[in-house]
């Protein structure tokens, strides 16, 4: 009798013990919100519904982007905050979002150093400098030849002051030792038509708001702000090569909210990783002017922060203050 006892004891505790192991282990069980800062149809956006539909289909469970733009990121940072830290709500953002408020804003409703946790990088999405054809300059250092001949008459186009295309070529300039006039625009559905038109000289965009007009001769590609020239278009240098560590390529992030149990941020990083290299999913990227990444959690987050170093130098040197 105390033999059979204690074999049914112990199969009772292996049973619970599996049990419990596998409740443990399974995520998701439920829908998982993906947070974006910004309206539909933006690059984060873009992003971050190109990854939901892979984790959906990979992980069993819907992974559902929620559009909350305004305040500069500030109302996604509190919709974050206010979820639990359970793993079933992200962020999908770029590290200007994350950089730039403390400089134009008086109080920041978030702090990125300490508001949030860096699970992945899902991939980098680099600018292009572009200049009109009526400057007659094919090259980079053209481009710096001339803008020193004529010091302040050159312009530049951006998205809006504090805007990673504003503060790339603030940090350009200071690199280069050239002096040319910032124009702002709301928005580079304003900027990019204010360039082909020839009402600026250059600008910094994105590949798919350039690269139809590129064909059509209408703009030229002088450089890109990454570290390293793109596989997309290996002719075109890097500022980099110019500039001594110059990088200014934003960072498209997942960010958790602190307290998220590990176990489920190195899962959502290993899966992330696992679907920016599918080959379908990297077309997809590359459509969308984003070079796939996928990196550790500790490589995230240690890229995320050099990123907002790098920003918050710009910044400063732009002299960018709070209103």
């Amino acid at each position: 009798m105390d033999l059979t006892r204690r074999r049914l004891l112990a199969a009772a505790f292996s049973i619970a013990a599996l049990a419990t192991g596998h409740a443990e282990g399974v995520y998701p069980s439920q829908p998982v919100r993906l947070i974006v800062p910004y309206v539909p149809g933006g690059l984060p956006d873009t992003v971050a519904r190109i990854v939901a539909k892979r984790l959906t289909q990979d992980l069993g469970q819907s992974f559902v982007v929620d559009n909350r733009p305004g305040a500069a990121g500030a109302i996604a940072a509190v919709a974050l905050a206010q979820a639990p830290a359970d793993g079933y709500t992200f962020m999908v953002t770029d590290g200007a979002m994350l950089a730039i408020p403390p400089f134009v804003t008086p109080k920041p409703s978030f702090n990125a150093q300490k508001d949030f946790v860096t699970v992945s990088v899902i991939g980098t999405a680099p600018l292009y400098l572009a200049v009109h054809p009526k400057i007659n300059v094919s090259t980079l250092d053209e481009l710096v030849a001339l803008a020193k001949a004529k010091p302040g008459v050159l312009t530049y186009g951006s998205s809006g002051l504090g805007s990673i295309h504003h503060l790339t070529a603030e940090a350009m300039k200071a690199g280069l030792g050239v002096n040319i006039t910032h124009v702002p625009f709301r928005g580079s559905g304003q900027s990019v038509p204010a360039m082909i038109g020839g009402q600026v000289d250059m600008i910094f965009a994105s590949p798919p708001s350039l690269m139809g007009f590129v064909k059509n001769g209408q703009a030229r590609l002088i450089a890109i702000n990454s570290a390293r020239r793109s596989p997309q278009t290996p002719n075109v240098p890097a500022l980099s090569e110019k500039i001594p560590g110059f990088d200014f390529a934003f960072n498209v992030v997942v960010l958790a909210k602190p307290g998220t149990p590990q176990a489920v941020v190195d899962k959502v990083n290993a899966e992330i990783a696992k679907i920016v290299k599918m080959p379908e999913v990297v077309e997809q990227l590359q459509t969308a002017g984003v070079d796939p990444v996928g990196s550790g959690v500790p490589q995230s987050a240690k890229a995320l922060q050099a990123e907002l170093q790098r920003i918050a130098a710009a910044a400063q040197h732009a002299g960018l203050k709070p209103e």
